[in-house]
């Protein structure tokens, strides 16, 4: 299975890296073909909703000569996407955020005249997260943002990992952590 990480933190030593790191540790002893995307490194400009996108369904289309149309040939060309990001005020950071709105028309044709397919019908979906507050309050708008997001897109969504940080003056990971983040990885691959 070819697994894409949109990976959203704006740090690459981190929290959500740490997590991140363990899962992507065991896809490579499961023998899966991973590759990442840090868009903190990538130029995503916002979408205005122009629908310029809907006029041809076979090709992305967006009038912005950016970073996102590599990404959206890397996700065509991948069966697993992770959203793989921190919690910033109940949801994903900026970048993700920005990206998501633009894949949303770009991959779905359904905003023209005519309407169209979903270009990523049944690729599977998954998130790995870190949030400052507890889980059930800080991370749960995000998760089920996603799970609509997923829905309305025809993907399949496959769960989440989601890690609480105690705060700046506390280890993040530990063994627990760990043990999750590869049992995350066994349940997606199904190995």
């Amino acid at each position: 299975m070819k697994t894409l990480v949109l990976m959203a933190s704006p740090r690459k030593k981190g929290n959500t890296f740490q997590i991140l790191d363990k899962f992507l540790e065991e896809a490579k002893i499961l023998e899966e073909e991973t590759k990442t995307i840090w868009l903190y490194d990538k130029e995503i400009k916002p979408c205005i909703a122009c629908r310029n996108c809907q006029k041809d369904h076979s090709i992305f289309g967006c009038i912005y000569k950016d970073d996102v149309e590599e990404i959206f040939n890397e996700i065509l060309k991948s069966d697993l996407i992770i959203l793989a990001t921190p919690i910033y005020s109940w949801y994903s950071t900026a970048p993700l955020k920005a990206l998501l709105d633009r894949l949303v028309y770009g991959m779905n044709k359904y905003y023209g005249e005519e309407r169209g397919p979903s270009l990523w019908k049944e690729k599977k979906i998954a998130i790995i997260s870190t949030c400052g507050y507890p889980v059930e309050k800080g991370f749960d708008l995000f998760e089920e943002g996603i799970k609509r997001y997923a829905k309305h897109s025809q993907l399949i969504y496959l769960g989440s990992l989601v890690e609480h940080d105690r705060g700046y003056k506390s280890v993040f990971m530990d063994e627990e952590k760990e043990k999750r983040e590869r049992e995350f990885a066994r349940k997606i691959y199904k190995k």
